[in-house]
């Protein structure tokens, strides 16, 4: 089993621990021993050996996710080994396959579904590392339990599709014993990924809001590690994560990621916003990236929705099974005219299957003339999570299928047929193939692949053509109606977009799918096949790593430093060039300097943060004393008031700027002035004016006009535009408007001026 730790593997290097045989699953996957850390923050590379330099290292990307692609099966006897094959169901098994580079190596770490025995770990951790490049995460089975059904799927899953815990049946109150099993879990992962990454040429991909504070863990151990993180599920919005406890320590983690991935826009967004509202946090673009700059680091945006593995489904259609299966499923279901509508959801509160349901309850009472004709097939997977919702989800099913097959159904036909038992891939496929319709009505979710996966099989081939007794690709065609809540939505122009909470308006939309010409069909699935096909889950992922080298391509010319402690911690990036200012060469260069400029701000500076804003009779006496060296020119910047400066800080020699530079003293003079003198100038110009425009009058500036009458004031915190109804007959509403627009740009000139 995979064992020692990286630290341990420095310590060899450096001669710190005892020359020992390193584990062969780790020699496996370790090329070369590591740089050796001689500057904190900083790696630099060990003397150079004597001999032949060793080949460039073979790429690789740790793939870090909850689950393993890995189908486990437990054996009959103890006695027996544990057997594995690929789930090729899971995303992440195609990422190898699809990658634009051959070489590049795909090292997995993640849990197994299974439940391993500790006697059995280490054989089952090293029959995977050699036959699967996977490296299993085992963790306690209470520490499981609270990480994933409960801070996962209690706290997370909810509140990222916009369920707030009002009550304990929503998620209950926030449980931080299960956000400790969060972090220990995460710890869990980081500690597997150490054993195993050269960070010098390792790239590391997080996958999904299971492990949101790893980063936090990898960036700890490795300042410059290339780490990219990607969100399948949505971003809900700020008004909806700052109900989150612990949404600063999020947030910071995910800031830790050199690229943070999500399906769509909106999403970005909305972290986006969080960080500006939470964290204080702007972005801005770079040569056409989305970036945020956190403690000199620059964290990039990355927006591609994910796409489906075109080969696996192609292989599929391609099966003697699948071809078998279609045949059955075209007598049964297609019989007599009939059409089928398919809809293919995980048992969930957020996938809408009861929406679906009263959808077609209303279809039906409303056009009899679908009654006999029109099945809907609903498969339904089953939960990945438990709990009551998920129970209250299955009644409310089978209750209403048993309502809508009574109310409409008939000796031989029943217009909705439940599937609620696990199909396999080729089973899943077939059922696309035989659909006319598509109907996904999920109240939220992160991407949602259904629409993609049935367009592609709808494609179909030749075999499967024949089957269907299509003779000519013009034939060809499909129909989604879609939720406008879900992220593939914005991808598939051609779909009918539906708010699943509008009853009618879905059923309008079944019914429009139904009688839509068949040239529009046609022409509608040919333009989303395109695009499923040019957009596949290799584009998604090579597209991702691309910009995760190209965002970590400078990691070499930067000094790191780590601060903070915990989940707060994080790395300021800084140009090799930068050197700490040390406080015996300020006092040197001080004393050696025949003239200084000095220049404070007050608030948070010179004062600390406080509800008493004077300053203390110590900083009084500091400021005076700097103030009477005759070298010294000492300036002051604040937003207080003029009058509370003056009040604060008599000294002659100081110069002040009040409300943030709009009033300014010089050091040779006393009192505050009125302007700066080019906003001065400015002004007495516009008085002379003669047009009767401008009036000063102690502080004051009026605007007097037919009609109104607009007043400048410079008092207080900063200038205040007051526009007032005069004396004379009242304008019409359209030429007030002019003429306050009027004051207005008077008023910006004045302080561009």
């Amino acid at each position: 089993m995979v064992s020692s730790s990286y630290s341990n593997l420095l310590d060899l290097a450096t001669g710190a621990a005892d020359q020992g045989p390193a584990p062969a699953a780790l020699g496996a996957l370790r090329r070369r021993l590591p740089s050796v850390v001689t500057t904190p923050g900083l790696m630099e590379d060990s003397p150079a050996s004597p001999s032949t330099p060793s080949p460039a290292p073979r790429p690789r990307t740790i793939v870090v996710a909850n689950h393993l692609p890995i189908r486990a099966h437990r054996p009959a006897s103890p006695e027996e080994p544990w057997t594995f094959s690929w789930d090729e169901d899971s995303l992440l098994r195609h990422l190898q396959k699809s990658s634009s580079s051959p070489s590049m190596e795909f090292i997995y770490i993640g849990c197994l579904r299974e439940d391993v025995s500790v006697p059995e770990q280490d054989a089952v951790a090293q029959a995977l590392l050699d036959s699967y490049n996977c490296v299993p995460a085992f963790l306690p089975a209470d520490t499981a339990a609270r990480y994933y059904h409960g801070f996962c799927k209690q706290h997370l899953w909810p509140l990222f599709h916009y369920m707030l815990p009002l009550s304990p049946d929503l998620g209950g109150r926030f449980d931080r014993l299960l956000w400790q099993a969060y972090v220990s879990a995460n710890k869990v992962f980081a500690d597997k990924v150490l054993e195993v990454i050269n960070p010098d040429d390792d790239f590391v991909w997080v996958h999904d809001y299971h492990l949101m504070v790893l980063p936090t863990f990898l960036r700890k151990r490795f300042n410059r590690i290339k780490l990219g993180f990607f969100l399948h599920s949505p971003f809900p919005s700020s008004e909806i994560y700052k109900t989150l406890p612990v949404r600063e320590e999020l947030l910071r983690a995910l800031l830790n990621s050199d690229l943070i991935g999500f399906h769509t826009f909106d999403y970005a967004r909305h972290f986006l916003s969080c960080c500006g509202r939470m964290l204080g946090l702007p972005y801005e673009s770079k040569r056409g990236h989305i970036c945020l700059e956190y403690y000199g680091r620059t964290v990039s945006i990355k927006i591609l929705p994910v796409g489906v593995y075109m080969e696996q489904l192609n292989a599929v259609l391609a099966l003697p099974e699948t071809e078998a299966k279609v045949a059955e499923l075209m007598e049964t279901y297609t019989g007599n005219g009939r059409v089928v509508m398919l809809g293919v959801d995980d048992m969930d509160i957020f996938k809408g299957i009861s929406l679906k349901l009263l959808a077609m309850e209303e279809l039906l009472g409303q056009h009899p003339e679908w009654r006999g004709k029109l099945v809907l097939v609903q498969v339904a997977n089953p939960a990945r999570g438990r709990g009551k919702d998920v129970a209250g989800v299955q009644e409310e099913t089978y209750a209403m299928v048993k309502r809508i097959n009574e109310a409409y159904g008939a000796p031989g036909y029943e217009p909705v047929v439940l599937i609620d038992q696990p199909l396999q891939f080729y089973e899943r496929v077939a059922y696309y193939v035989i659909a006319e319709v598509c109907l996904v009505t999920a109240v939220r979710d992160g991407m949602n692949l259904i629409p993609y996966e049935y367009v592609a099989s709808r494609q179909g081939n030749d075999k499967l053509d024949r089957i269907l007794r299509l003779c000519k690709p013009e034939e060809k065609k499909s129909m989604l109606v879609v939720s406008e809540f879900i992220g593939c939505s914005p991808s598939l122009s051609g779909a009918i977009r539906v708010n699943p909470w509008n009853i009618e308006a879905v059923a309008d939309a079944m019914e429009c799918a139904l009688v839509l010409p068949e040239k529009e069909k046609n022409l509608r699935h040919d333009k989303h096949y395109r695009y499923v096909e040019k957009h596949d889950v290799g584009y998604w992922a090579n597209s991702f790593l691309q910009d995760l080298e190209r965002t970590c391509k400078d990691h070499s010319n930067r000094r790191c430093w780590g601060i903070g402690f915990g989940l707060r911690f994080r790395v300021v990036s800084l140009d090799l060039s930068f050197r700490k200012l040390a406080m015996e060469h300020i006092v040197q260069a001080y004393r050696r300097s025949k003239t200084r400029a000095i220049l404070l701000d007050y608030d948070g500076t010179l004062m600390p943060q406080a509800i008493n804003k004077s300053p203390t009779a110590k900083s009084v006496q500091i400021l005076n004393s700097l103030c009477q060296d005759q070298r010294n020119a000492v300036f002051l910047c604040s937003g207080f008031k003029r009058c509370t400066l003056d009040e604060w800080f008599p000294a002659e020699n100081l110069g002040m700027a009040a409300e943030h530079g709009y009033f300014m003293r010089a050091e040779e003079g006393r009192g505050m002035g009125d302007l700066h003198p080019t906003r001065r100038l400015q002004l007495d110009a516009d008085c002379k004016a003669g047009d009767g425009a401008l009036h000063r009058d102690d502080g004051r500036f009026d605007h007097r006009g037919e009609g109104h009458r607009a007043r400048l004031e410079l008092r207080g915190r900063g200038p205040r535009l007051r526009v007032m109804p005069g004396q004379g007959a009242r304008r019409p509403p359209r030429e007030r408007a002019h003429q306050r627009a009027g004051v207005r740009e008077e008023h910006r000139a004045l302080r561009r001026s």
